[in-house]
């Protein structure tokens, strides 16, 4: 390779370097959407308590990832009313598998199935209170 050869495959690989760099930036200026709780409920997660604590829920993984809209779980699935659902005699993991509410949805069709990856919804206490600053007892399990 001769100079000139050099030269001109080195002004081509900053070329491509200087277009990778503005198509990562331009393609977050572009393609990151900003949340918004109207069109895609509560940024915040929900978390469940009962029937057994605790099972954390997202809408933006509902929302904007899956393209679901408010629609497709509220009102017939859920109500819309924070804790309602857990107010519910049949709000169990029976009546998940049977195909009510998660279930509609986690039936290993639609999307996984509910009595399956547990651990994607269910944080157990331990993760519940992470969740809220930390554990509520010493090392030793004392208050």
């Amino acid at each position: 390779m001769n100079i000139n050869q050099k030269g001109f495959a080195g002004f081509f690989s900053v070329l491509a370097l200087a277009g990778l760099l503005l198509a990562l930036v331009w393609g977050q200026a572009v393609g990151a959407e900003e949340y918004d709780e109207d069109t895609y409920g509560p940024e915040a997660p929900i978390v469940f308590v009962a029937p057994v604590k605790a099972v954390i829920f997202t809408h933006k993984t509902h929302t904007m990832d899956a393209g679901l809209t408010c629609d497709s779980c509220h009102d017939e699935i859920f109500q819309m009313e924070s804790g309602s659902t857990e107010q519910n005699d049949d709000f169990t993991m029976k009546s998940l598998y049977d195909g009510k509410y998660c279930g509609s949805c986690h039936d290993g069709e639609t999307a996984f199935a509910s009595n399956t990856r547990c651990t994607v919804c269910h944080i157990g206490v331990k993760g519940f209170d992470r969740m809220q600053g930390g554990p509520k007892t010493d090392a030793h399990g004392g208050h």
